[in-house]
């Protein structure tokens, strides 16, 4: 799937998308997070995960 046509089954744009798929983001609402997962058909915790940062 195109992120031209992700985009229009969640209902964001697709600078928005490319935002989320380049780690850009600060945040996420909680209703795009699942629109994402059920045009995907997966669970939030399949498209989300914690980065490490090294400790100063």
């Amino acid at each position: 799937m195109t992120r031209t046509a992700l985009a229009e089954r969640v209902g964001i744009s697709v600078v928005n998308l490319s935002i989320l798929k380049n780690g850009r983001a600060r945040a996420i609402r909680f209703s795009t997070l699942i629109a994402i997962c059920d045009v995907l058909d997966c669970q939030p915790g399949d498209l989300l995960g914690l980065e490490q940062t090294p400790a100063s």
